[in-house]
């Protein structure tokens, strides 16, 4: 086998994600990306919502992008709370700092930095993965994720996947639509199949004719580093 596979009957694909290419990618969606983002707005409040965020608490937001989660996350944990953000692309992380600076938030943290190697900083109460396809296809982000989760703490997910095989035009559909924003199509059958290692809880809700998904679960104790 090697890195270049297979996706069922689709292109080759990398298995494994790949940051150096996802910041290729993001460098040219960068300046468009709040326009395009906007159809997802809906998904984006519901999977900030199944958080249930509370004022003092500390919320990571992975592949944070321009920063369109923040003003939700920042209004949930109020002026007591934190939010942190951790993005790979320079063009977008720029984006949400501005963000950030324009609405003049002390306690909202950006950190540019794939996600295999940044650190969060802080214990987390809260993970969000908003559409974050290939942090969730790489163990060593995960891993990196949940050494700071508290035990018990919630996380929440939006996502793409494959619907039922037997609706191969939609199947196609999730392939053409995630080839410009993802740097692997491994996963799509199930995405979260590595998460449940941390949150063996995982409610999964399919959404958008099952092209798309909602979860949300707790971390197990059992599953934190120590």
């Amino acid at each position: 086998m090697t890195a270049a596979q297979t996706s069922g009957a689709f292109p080759l694909q990398p298995l494994q994600p790949d940051p150096s290419l996802a910041i290729e990618k993001y460098r040219r969606h960068a300046a468009g990306y709040d326009a395009s983002a906007q159809r997802t707005m809906p998904l984006r409040r519901r999977v900030v919502a199944l958080l249930g965020l509370a004022p003092g608490d500390t919320v990571l937001d992975v592949a944070c992008g321009t920063g369109l989660s923040l003003p939700l996350l920042r209004e949930a944990v109020g002026p007591s709370g934190r939010v942190i953000g951790v993005e790979v692309s320079p063009e977008m992380i720029v984006l949400a700092r501005e963000r950030a600076a324009a609405a003049g938030w002390d306690n909202v943290s950006l950190v540019q930095a794939p996600m295999e190697q940044a650190d969060p900083g802080a214990p987390l109460d809260a993970i969000l993965f908003n559409y974050t396809h290939d942090v969730l296809q790489s163990p060593p982000a995960l891993e990196r994720i949940f050494a700071r989760a508290r035990p018990r703490a919630r996380v929440a997910v939006a996502g793409i996947k494959h619907p039922s095989r037997w609706l191969f035009p939609l199947r196609l559909y999730r392939v053409l639509k995630a080839r410009p924003y993802v740097t692997t199509l491994d996963g799509l059958d199930e995405p979260w199949r590595l998460l449940q290692a941390y949150v063996p809880d995982l409610r999964i809700e399919p959404v958008l004719f099952g092209t798309n998904y909602l979860a949300r679960g707790t971390v197990h104790p059992a599953a934190l580093p120590g």
